[in-house]
């Protein structure tokens, strides 16, 4: 792939996935924000795009057989893909967290009163990220399942179908809000840093959010950048 200043950043990281920490180093949002041209991404972040691209290009040297697995499925089996890892992740990890940041704010709360804030914002994310996952489970990635079905012959009654552009905008205003309350979450632990007092469990807890966040920032570019553009192009190919 030849990257240059108009290339779009989402495009970039659905070649290959392993640039997405030269990115984020940058500051620069390859999920929620993905749609734009580097060049605009470079700007907003204040980062030199020509100095950027050799970088980007030298990672992207090496095979990304991730990106390739993902690129080669049809939109109804990366439906199937992001529900079996990324939902299962979030589900499997939102209680284990919930867990460990009561017992942070019982025990270090009066030094770090910080993390009132912190358990407060991700109780909010847990609440809202889990009526995002059914939403899509009940609502759109069964509209998607039903057009990649049509498109291979299958007797699907397209008149029926409510259609993906409405909730595929409410998905990504989601995201959008989901991306904003990880960076506010960041902000407010310096990074998921453990401070000098910090016991095992807290170390545990603040890789475990960071790893959190770094599964939502690749689970909203799958959607963002490729299930729901090919949605979007599939159901006007077949003018439903």
């Amino acid at each position: 792939m030849k990257i240059d200043a108009n290339t779009i950043v989402g495009d970039i990281v659905k070649e290959s996935y392993k640039v997405a920490p030269v990115l984020e180093n940058h500051k620069i949002d390859f999920c929620c924000g993905g749609n734009i041209s580097l060049d605009e991404a470079c700007s907003k972040a204040s980062v030199d795009v020509k100095k950027l691209i050799p970088q980007l290009e030298e990672v992207m040297q090496e095979e990304d057989f991730d990106a390739r697995f993902i690129q080669s499925l049809e939109p109804d089996q990366l439906a199937d893909y992001i529900e079996k890892r990324h939902h299962t992740y979030v589900r499997e990890k939102i209680p284990f967290l919930k867990g460990k940041l009561e017992k942070l704010c019982s025990v270090h709360g009066q030094k770090h009163p910080e993390l009132f804030d912190v358990a407060r914002l991700f109780d909010e994310s847990a609440e809202n990220l889990s009526m995002h996952m059914m939403k899509e489970e009940l609502v759109l990635f069964p509209q998607i399942r039903k057009l990649v079905k049509a498109k291979k012959g299958g007797n699907v009654d397209l008149s029926h179908l409510q259609g993906v552009e409405s909730p595929i905008k409410v998905m990504l205003a989601e995201h959008n809000a989901e991306g904003d309350r990880f960076r506010t979450i960041s902000e407010i632990t310096d990074g998921y840093r453990t401070p000098d007092d910090g016991c095992n469990t807290y170390e545990v807890t603040m890789r475990t959010l960071q790893e959190f966040e770094e599964d939502l920032h690749r689970h909203i570019h799958l959607e963002n950048n490729i299930l729901f553009p090919a949605a979007l192009r599939l159901e006007e190919e077949l003018g439903a």
